[in-house]
């Protein structure tokens, strides 16, 4: 198994058991590069996040990154 498989596969159970996703982890899981979830996040077109630690560190929520991929995928679809 690949690096990059297995980075994939262990942010895949994180998703599964509802853990808190760091941006390297969706980046990973999205196949982009992390800054482009940060320039996502910085123009409000990425997944939802949430800020802990007095607003330093962002995390996602499982849900939140699977609801932005079937928004993704239901506009794809329709176009």
């Amino acid at each position: 198994m690949s690096n990059d498989a297995g980075r994939h596969s262990a942010v895949a159970a994180k998703l599964a058991a509802g853990n808190l996703l760091t941006d390297v982890e969706v980046a990973t899981f999205l196949g982009c590069a992390v800054q482009t979830l940060r320039n996502m996040r910085w123009r409000g077109t990425g997944p939802h996040y949430v800020k802990l630690g007095g607003g330093r560190m962002v995390r996602y929520r499982p849900k939140d990154v699977e609801a932005f991929i079937a928004d993704k995928s239901d506009k794809a679809d329709a176009a």
